[in-house]
């Protein structure tokens, strides 16, 4: 029973995480409640067995439909996995509880943001050259890898938000470009928990199934209904990080 219900949460993780990011909002809480007698760096990395695969899938299925900028992600790549190394050194030496109070008002700012501008990421219309979005897009990838490797929440819907707002990116082009980022970032935890003996093999299967079909059908409902379909997922899901996150600085 335990392993169904966490195979559930990984698809419906999965599904969400291809649209808008926030995948990790339904697997790693369902995986925590599942196996508390777990190690928390355990079920994390077994969350990224998951995820890497159902990103890798969501990544490819977009990249047949959607024109990819890899003069742009290439530079954006290296860089978020340079910031995720230099968040996990940070982590280290600096308390990350100090962001758990501060994050439900960054993302309440983006959800007004994104409401008050009705417009925002219906067009794609880069708002740079070529050289000064890839410069824009790789300070972007390295703040948030720092980020996601410092304290995680809500880094893929950050990813999305940042390309839309700063790079002229349309909410599909803009998901489509952070699924490949979050591949990269994801790899990387993924290969680094598993070297380190952190991942449940015996449920990582069918973890990563589960969340292969999730990405299957996100991206294809993407694509299907275009930017207006990821929006309203994207301030939905936004919604509920606040939700969760202020809970979890205020409440618990």
């Amino acid at each position: 029973m335990d392993v169904i219900l966490v195979t559930f949460a990984s698809f419906f993780a999965g599904l969400v995480d291809a649209i808008v990011g926030g995948g990790g909002l339904i697997l790693v809480p369902a995986l925590f409640a599942t196996y508390p007698q777990v190690a928390p760096a355990t079920l994390l990395g077994s969350n990224k067995s998951a995820s890497v695969w159902g990103t890798s899938f969501a990544a490819w299925q977009y990249s047949r439909r959607v024109t990819l900028q890899w003069n742009v992600l290439g530079p954006a790549i290296v860089a978020a996995l340079l910031g995720g190394f230099a968040g996990a050194w940070t982590v280290a030496r600096l308390d990350p509880n100090f962001l758990r109070k501060l994050l439900p008002l960054v993302l309440v700012a983006v959800l007004a943001y994104t409401l008050v501008k009705k417009n925002l990421g219906q067009r794609h219309q880069p708002l740079a050259s070529p050289a000064r979005t890839a410069a824009l897009a790789s300070l972007i990838g390295f703040f948030l890898g720092w980020y996601d490797g410092f304290f995680g929440p809500g880094t893929g819907s950050f990813f999305i938000f940042l390309f839309v707002r700063f790079l002229g990116y349309d909410f599909l082009n803009a998901s489509a470009s952070a699924k490949v980022i979050n591949l990269a970032t994801n790899a990387a935890a993924f290969v680094t928990f598993a070297l380190t003996g952190h991942v449940m093999w015996e449920i990582a299967a069918a973890l990563a199934v589960a969340n292969i079909a999730g990405g299957l059908l996100g991206s294809r409902l993407a694509l299907k209904h275009g930017s207006t379909f990821v929006r309203r997922v994207f301030i939905v899901v936004v919604s509920a990080l606040i939700l969760k996150t202020t809970y979890d600085a205020f409440l618990r």
